[in-house]
C-alpha cells in the first residue's frame, strides 16, 4: 500500500498531514510512504527528515501515482489526484459543509473521502479525532494573541511603585478551545471566567480554578448536543443570555468566542452594542470567524478596532502553531488507520457497519453517501 503525503495548497496553511514518526509508524506496518517536496517545510520537517524516517520525496504527480491512500491537511481538488489507484482513500479535514462541489470531485473521480473532522466523539475515537487536538491548540493560541494585543500585563504584580492589577479574561463556550484557553488564562495569572449553554460544563470550569457564568431563571442544555457539540438554544434562553453576557462583558479586560454548531452558521454571542460598553484596550478573540464569527464586526483574517476594542480574528488558528498541530495531526491520521490496518492485506479494512467507518466516509463507489450530506 502506497501512502501519498500532500503539500498543502490552501491559503495560509502551513500544516502537514505526517511527520517523520507517523511515516516510521506506517512502514513499520508494510506500507510505503511518499511525500511530495517540501511539504514539511512551513511545519519544520525537511525533507531530508522524511527520507532519514525512510519516505520517498517526490513532486506530485510521482507522488500520487500509484497511490491507495492520500493524507492531507484540507482537501486537495479531485483533479491533482489524478494518478491514484481507483478507490484510494482521501485521509484528511475536507470542510464537507463547505466544499460539497469538490466531495462531488472526489466521488465523480472514483476515490472514497473519509472526512476526519465528521469522527464520532466516541470513546474509541478519542485519539483519532482532528477537532478536539487542533482546537485544544488554538485554545492556547488565542490567549497568546489576546496578551499579544492587549497593552497590559495579565498577572497581579506588587511592585513598590503600586499595584498592577490582573486581567479579567472571560471565555465564552467550553469546549475543548475554551478549556485550554482557561488554563492558559489562569497560567498566565489572570482572573478567569467563563459560560456555556451546556449545564455540565460548570464542573468543568470551576476545576480549572475559574467562575463560571451562567443563566440561572432559565434552563439550558443538560449535558451536551448530538456528537459532544452545543445545540442552538431556545429564543427565551438566548435573550437571558446575552442579558446576563452584557453585564458582564461590561467588566472585561479579554473575551475569547469559541462557540460553533457543526453545519451551520456560528451564533452570535457578542454585539457591537455590548462591545461599545467595554473599555478601551480591551480585545476580543473569536476563534469562530471562519463559520461567520461569534462577535459582531469581526473580520476573518484581520484585527479591527471598533469602540476602542481589538477584534482579533485570525484565520486557521492552529496553522499558527504549525509544527505541534503536525504532530498531533498527523498522530491522528495514524492512529485511525492503524486502527484498522489488515497485515495480510497491508491495507485498512473498514467495515461498512463500523460507527466510525460510517461517521467520517463522505464517498464510496462514485456516490456520496454519508447521510449528513444527503438529508
Amino acid at each position: 500500500m502506497k501512502i501519498a503525503v500532500l503539500r498543502e495548497t490552501a491559503a495560509g496553511e502551513k500544516r502537514v498531514a505526517a511527520s517523520p514518526e507517523t511515516v516510521r509508524k506506517f512502514i513499520a506496518l508494510g506500507a510505503q510512504v511518499a511525500i511530495e517536496n517540501a511539504a514539511g517545510l512551513t511545519a519544520s520537517v525537511s525533507d531530508a527528515e522524511y527520507q532519514a524516517a525512510g519516505a520517498e520525496v517526490g513532486d506530485r504527480a510521482a507522488v500520487v501515482n500509484g497511490a491507495g491512500i492520500i493524507l492531507c491537511v484540507q482537501g486537495p481538488e479531485p483533479a491533482s489526484l489524478a494518478g491514484a489507484n481507483a478507490g484510494a482513500l482521501v485521509v484528511g479535514g475536507l470542510n464537507p459543509f463547505g466544499e460539497r462541489a469538490r466531495v462531488d470531485g472526489y466521488a465523480g473521480a472514483g476515490l472514497e473521502a473519509l472526512a476526519m473532522e465528521f469522527m464520532p466523539r466516541i470513546t474509541r475515537a478519542q485519539s483519532m479525532d482532528i477537532l478536539s487536538s487542533q482546537s485544544n491548540l488554538s485554545g492556547y493560541k488565542a490567549v497568546l494573541d489576546a496578551a499579544a494585543e492587549y497593552g497590559r500585563a495579565f498577572p497581579m504584580m506588587m511592585t513598590a511603585a503600586g499595584t498592577v492589577s490582573a486581567a479579567r479574561v472571560f471565555i465564552m463556550g467550553v469546549g475543548v478551545a475554551g478549556l485550554q484557553a482557561i488554563a492558559t488564562a489562569r497560567r498566565l495569572g489572570a482572573q478567569v471566567s467563563a459560560t456555556d449553554v451546556r449545564a455540565a460544563t460548570r464542573e468543568q470550569i470551576e476545576s480549572l480554578g475559574a467562575k463560571p457564568v451562567f443563566v440561572e431563571a432559565v434552563k439550558g442544555i443538560e449535558g451536551e448536543g448530538t456528537g459532544g457539540y452545543a445545540s442552538e438554544m431556545s429564543p427565551e434562553y438566548q435573550k437571558a443570555q446575552a442579558e446576563l453576557v452584557s453585564s458582564h462583558i461590561a467588566k472585561q479586560d479579554i473575551v475569547i468566542t469559541t462557540a460553533l454548531i457543526p453545519g451551520r452558521p456560528a451564533p452570535r454571542l457578542i454585539s457591537d452594542a455590548q462591545i461599545a460598553t467595554m473599555k478601551p484596550g480591551s480585545v476580543i478573540v473569536d476563534l469562530a470567524v471562519e463559520q461567520g464569527g461569534n462577535v459582531e464586526g469581526a473580520v476573518a483574517g484581520e484585527i479591527v478596532e471598533t469602540h476602542g476594542v481589538k477584534i482579533v480574528g485570525h484565520k486557521n488558528v492552529p496553522s499558527r502553531l504549525a509544527a505541534d498541530s503536525s504532530a498531533l495531526f498527523a498522530r491522528n491520521l495514524y492512529n485511525f488507520l492503524s486502527a484498522y490496518w489488515d497485515k495480510d492485506a497491508a491495507a485498512p479494512v473498514l467495515p461498512d457497519d463500523d460507527e466510525i467507518v460510517k461517521g467520517i466516509r463522505l464517498t464510496q463507489g462514485g456516490k456520496v453517501v454519508n447521510e449528513r450530506l444527503l438529508g
